[in-house]
């Protein structure tokens, strides 16, 4: 078994059969991240530069939630929009939700939003606007999960925490050359990550975990990674027996299902367009849609002529192709049915329920991706 001992200064000897073993000097490799990132990180527009302040934890949370499960480039232009309209957890807190949803929309994963929306209520009713300083504490606020408390702990607040993503644990396993696959590995380069962290706010816990965020996004990449620029290339397992790029491994995933459904676009005599908005819990949870059937694996024939699903009865007529579009669990393909209606009847003559939107106003409503899709699909067929 691996001989782990914790701490900045001491030495880990690190393996499993078969996989090697080696013994790190954990400050010095500490130290020579922190030199690397002092010369080489990323300018991020939430980013404090090294030396230069104490990061604000609204800005470093704020920017933490964005980039779970989506990239920097995309984040970008909604974490300056955010932070423009919202300047402090107070003023985000105030916000309508259907504003933060709309001005979220495009983004995906929409619980994040509303847990962000909820976090900065309870952040600014209950502690002031104030947040709390801990790993332990901050995991106890709404959307906030062990990476993100680890992440604003240490980075706004100098605490000695460590902080696992995906650039992480591809740093890790080769460096530690862990040849157990993902995610079933995740505990384990957790706690191998946890033995370089530094212990003492002198370390610089917070500049050494967007360091190795950045040697994983810049340097340790999935293909092709630029072991000659590492500061770590000498420490790495992988590197030296010429495995990097096989490293991590992943069990092999599943197929992703296929769902089917339909979506009906209403249209009035003034050129307006029925939506509604979505449950507040599950998929899609409080945004906006073209009303739709429910979603479901096989073909969409009976759902089809039975108008499953329909917000009112009309002459439905089926448009040209389909709406296309991948969801983290599985492909989701939507027929489009369109119809025009000069009052708002549902289907037992009681008025629809939904928003009645032109679709020059679209900009401002929640609407997700998929539904955008689906709303250019139809203005280009009708």
């Amino acid at each position: 078994m691996a001989r782990v001992t914790l701490g900045p200064g001491t030495e880990v000897g690190i393996g499993r059969p078969g996989e090697g073993r080696m013994t790190i000097g954990t400050a010095d490799m500490a130290g020579r991240l922190l030199a690397w990132y002092d010369r080489h990180g990323r300018a991020l527009p939430w980013r404090t530069a090294p030396g230069v302040g104490q990061p604000d934890p609204y800005i470093v949370w704020l920017s933490e939630i964005m980039l779970q499960q989506t990239t920097v480039v995309t984040v970008g232009p909604y974490f300056q929009a955010f932070v423009t309209r919202w300047p402090t957890v107070h003023a985000l807190a105030d916000a309508a939700l259907d504003e933060v949803l709309q001005a979220w929309a495009g983004l995906g994963y929409y619980a994040r939003a509303r847990n962000l929306h909820k976090c900065a209520q309870v952040l600014s009713r209950e502690f002031g606007g104030v947040f709390p300083d801990t790993e332990a504490a901050l995991r106890a606020l709404p959307g906030i999960g062990r990476y993100t408390a680890a992440a604003v702990a240490a980075i706004a607040f100098a605490r000695p925490a460590t902080v696992v993503d995906g650039n992480v644990e591809r740093v890790m396993a080769r460096l530690f050359a862990v040849s157990d696959p993902l995610p079933g590995a995740k505990s384990r380069l957790y706690d191998l990550a946890a033995t370089l962290t530094p212990l003492r706010p002198e370390g610089r816990p917070g500049d050494y975990a967007q360091a190795v965020m950045d040697l994983g996004a810049t340097v340790c990449t999935p293909r092709r990674p630029r072991c000659l620029s590492c500061p770590w290339q000498n420490d790495c397992r992988a590197h030296q027996t010429g495995v990097a790029e096989r490293l991590p491994r992943r069990t092999a995933k599943t197929a992703r299902p296929t769902r089917r459904g339909v979506a009906y676009w209403l249209v009035r005599d003034d050129g307006a367009v029925l939506l509604r908005r979505r449950p507040e819990t599950g998929l899609l949870g409080g945004m906006m849609e073209v009303p739709s059937s429910t979603w479901h694996e096989g073909d969409l024939d009976a759902d089809i002529d039975g108008r499953q699903g329909a917000p009112a009865v009309a002459a439905w007529q089926r448009l040209p192709g389909m709406v296309r579009h991948t969801f983290t669990h599985f492909n989701l393909e939507l027929v489009v049915l369109a119809a025009g209606t000069s009052a708002a009847t549902g289907r037992d003559g009681v008025a629809a329920k939904g928003h009645w939107v032109t679709p020059d106003r679209f900009g401002s409503q929640a609407l997700p991706s998929v539904m955008r899709k689906v709303a250019a699909h139809a203005l280009v067929h009708l």
